[in-house]
């Protein structure tokens, strides 16, 4: 038997070197692939449709009962996407605490403020004061609000003698209660320019600071819980289209911020 010889072509020796060549350029780029960021939207895209498939735990409000969840409920959240991520299945239930801003206060510093304005309106009660005098709560602060009549004579911070003997009272019955204790004046729109006052701003401030020292008399009463604030004509109750609407708008407001403070006493503010 005859054997044949099979004449093999030789490779050349450039293609030993170039098929070298490509198999490192394509190594590199499927490692510089590798280190690529990863396209977010379609991420997110692809990530949200796994946790619509797979369930993601959504948060429950406190007001509802908590609810198991299933793969086949579609009204999970997706997780928050990150560059890596970083999906976390959680259930939570949290109890926000009743504030001013939401509208809601809790019954118990209710209760309290309305015994505070309590006390207050029978001590104004036992002074005479000609009915100028108002209490009442706004949120959190209980406002004592004092006409100008029977308290200041036109154009003057002097305080008359029916006046400061309501002061003195409502100063024994404020030391004893929680809080800070503003002290606001306040005037109409006509202006006023005499030689003591060059504006309605030195007139309110000098009322409320005047109605201040009458307070401070009582040594009981710390001096660091009161606030001396003028506002002139800015913050009027009413129009000062009439006279009698004007006559409304020059007072002096006493406002005992305990709000806070009770609810410290409470538990519900830290």
């Amino acid at each position: 038997m005859s054997k044949k010889r099979v004449k093999c072509s030789k490779i050349p020796s450039w293609m030993v070197t170039y098929a070298d060549l490509m198999t490192l350029l394509l190594c590199f780029f499927v490692l510089m692939l590798s280190f690529a960021e990863i396209d977010a939207i379609r991420f997110k895209r692809l990530a949200g449709e796994l946790s619509k498939a797979f369930g993601v735990q959504r948060d429950v409000p406190v007001e509802a009962i908590p609810m198991g969840t299933s793969p086949i409920m579609r009204e999970f959240t997706p997780g928050r996407v990150e560059p890596i991520p970083f999906e976390e299945i959680r259930q939570k239930t949290s109890v926000e605490k009743p504030t001013l801003a939401s509208g809601e206060i809790d019954s118990r510093v209710v209760e309290r403020l309305s015994e505070l304005q309590e006390r207050l309106t029978e001590t104004i009660r036992e002074v005479e004061t000609g009915g100028n005098v108002a209490v009442e709560r706004d949120g959190l602060d209980i406002i004592i609000r004092i006409d100008e009549k029977g308290s200041f004579p036109s154009g003057s911070a002097e305080i008359s003698g029916s006046f400061e003997t309501l002061l003195e009272a409502l100063s024994s019955e404020l030391s004893e209660m929680p809080g800070y204790i503003a002290v606001d004046g306040h005037t109409d729109n006509v202006p006023i320019n005499s030689q003591r006052f060059q504006s309605n701003w030195d007139l309110s401030a000098m009322r409320a600071a005047a109605v201040t020292n009458v307070l401070l008399k009582n040594p009981t009463l710390e001096p660091w819980r009161l606030i001396v604030l003028g506002h002139a004509e800015t913050r009027p109750l009413e129009p000062n289209d009439t006279a009698e609407q004007r006559a409304r708008n020059r007072r002096v407001e006493l406002s005992l911020r305990a709000g806070e403070e009770i609810e410290r006493e409470l538990g519900i503010r830290e």
